[in-house]
């Protein structure tokens, strides 16, 4: 599920990029894409390794450790680090973002399936719970099966962002934006109902991390005519 998330979401994005072409020229968009996935190979691997020091001090093979661990939170803000110090590199201003976000939506939601498949063997499923949904992920428990949660979630914000692109005319990056803001919101809190180790004030370390995502985002936030809106179509 994994391989064919990464397929699907390239070719969606090719599709893409040909039916609604792309602001930025072929070798620059090659760059960026290359910083994109560099940095998204690292931070997903660095923030998946750090999320139980215990484990990553008890660990005798740490190359093996983090290539083992990773985590869709580090992809996405490596992924942005990377995209941003390349186009410093290369001197591109412009945002390269909003192409992406579909394939992106795609590929976590075929990817979210894979985990759910999982069941308590990959670490994706959700603490014990006495609600009426919960399930039994493998190990006999009701647990909340936060794969789910974050599909229709996904979902639905993917519905949210297309229907607001085509209503309203909307500020080059704001769809990136967008979407990094709800999604690192929305794992903040899914954190707290899955079990992780406790860094500081009772958060993971991913928790952390996308509050760190969020400050990068904070002007956008308190203002939101940033990302939002030029103008309303006619």
């Amino acid at each position: 599920m994994e391989l064919l998330a990464f397929f699907a979401g390239f070719q969606y994005f090719q599709m893409l990029k040909q039916k609604k072409g792309d602001n930025l020229s072929t070798t620059n968009r090659t760059w960026v894409l290359a910083g994109a996935i560099l940095g998204a190979l690292l931070g997903s691997r660095l923030l998946g390794g750090f999320e139980n020091p215990p484990l990553l001090l008890s660990s005798k093979n740490l190359l093996l450790y983090f290539y083992e661990n990773k985590t869709v939170v580090g992809g996405f803000l490596g992924g942005l680090a990377g995209v941003e110090i390349i186009k410093k590199i290369i001197g591109e201003n412009k945002s390269s973002g909003d192409l992406l976000v579909a394939p992106i939506l795609l590929a976590l939601v075929i990817g979210r399936i894979g985990c759910f498949s999982m069941g308590v063997y990959e670490q994706t499923y959700g603490v014990p719970t006495r609600l009426p949904w919960g399930m039994n992920l493998g190990d006999g428990l009701k647990r909340h099966p936060v794969a789910l949660y974050e599909m229709v979630y996904l979902l639905f914000l993917w519905i949210f962002i297309e229907s607001l692109t085509r209503k309203h005319e909307l500020r080059t990056g704001a769809a990136f934006k967008l979407f990094m803001i709800f999604y690192l919101a929305f794992r903040f809190f899914l954190d707290f109902i899955k079990p992780h180790y406790t860094l500081v004030f009772g958060l993971s370390i991913i928790q952390l991390a996308c509050l760190a995502g969020l400050f990068y985002y904070r002007r956008d936030m308190l203002y939101p005519k940033r990302i939002l809106l030029k103008q309303a179509h006619a």
